[in-house]
Parts: structure tokens; sequence; C-alpha cells
């Protein structure tokens, strides 16, 4: 039986902030895909009790951003693989903020240096809960992927402008991505 939380708690952060993955789910408002990405465990932050924020990096894909501009819906979903089996979901509003934004700089000092930042996801976080998570598999974390790292290690800013322009300028469903900057 899961239970409904008013807020983030020290507890909830706590476990959200430790776990070496979480996913982010969005949909579009008429049919199309839903998308669930995973995400590290270095990209995510507790502001608040409802809200939280994310590091987006530069990636293959551009759905969550281009399902946020739509209709803002998102979910967060922290998993135990270790240890007290638990999951637990932010879901809420969440927002762009691109790094020619106001306020850019301040959210991204809650984070650790990181190479190609496409943007940070914002997300006022309405509904917390957490279920039992029995039916998730005991792992165990080995280490964290540095691929994107090294592939971001050689790329310019106009390199990754020429990419996002390429690969994320609108989603799989036509949606609009990251705007030409």
């Amino acid at each position: 039986m899961g239970n409904l939380h008013e807020s983030i708690t020290d507890d909830l952060k706590a476990f959200a902030e430790s776990q070496p993955m979480f996913f982010v789910a969005t949909a579009p408002n008429d049919g199309g895909h839903v998308n669930v990405s995973p995400k590290g465990r270095e990209a995510i932050a507790v502001l608040g009790p409802h809200e939280v924020a994310y590091i987006d990096r530069t990636g293959s894909g551009v759905e969550t951003i281009a399902h946020l501009q739509e209709n803002g819906r998102i979910t967060l979903m922290f998993c135990a693989f270790k240890g007290k089996p638990n999951i637990v979901r932010f879901a809420g509003t969440g927002q762009v903020v691109w790094p020619s934004d106001p306020g850019f700089g301040e959210l991204e000092a809650r984070f650790p240096q990181t190479p190609a930042v496409r943007s940070i996801i914002r997300v006022d976080v309405d509904r917390v809960s957490d279920s039992c998570g029995y039916g998730v598999p005991l792992m165990e974390f080995k280490s964290d992927r540095r691929a994107l790292d090294g592939w971001a290690k050689n790329k310019t800013e106009e390199d990754l402008r020429d990419y996002h322009a390429s690969k994320n300028a609108v989603s799989i469903d036509g949606l609009p991505g990251v705007p030409a900057t």
C-alpha cells in the first residue's frame, strides 16, 4: 500500500538524493509517445519541500524538454535497488531553465560541475508518494558511466549548438525541442 506525503521530507530527500539513478516520465498532450528517461545520481537536487531540479545533459533525444514545453507534466521516480525496498515518486509541473535564463547559474551551482549541460529541469512538486518496492530487484551499483563526459570533453560550444540543432530541435512526435541559438 502506498503513502501520500504533504511534502518532500528530510527522509525522502535523503532517499532520493542517495539513489544511483532515477527515472523521469513525461508525455505529450494528444497521443504520441510516453517518454521515460534514466538519470544519474549527480543530476538531482531537492531544493525544498515542493521543489526539485535536475541537470539535463545533451542527449540523442529531446522528449522531456518537448513535453514540458507543451504541457509541463512530469514525474520523477526513485527506486531502492539495495537495502529496504522503497519507491518514491515526485509528480508535478516542470519547467525548462535554459543557460541563457535568469537564475540558471544559481541553479547550476547546486550540482557538481558537469559537461554538456543542455538545460536544468525545475519541478514544482504537487504530489509526493511512496510505495513498497517489493517487486524491484536487488542490484549492486558498480560505477557511474563516463561515456557522455568523454564525448563532451572534445566538443566546443559551437559543436554542442550544432548537435542540438541537428538532433534536439524536435521530438519524435514533431514537438519543438531545443530552440536555435
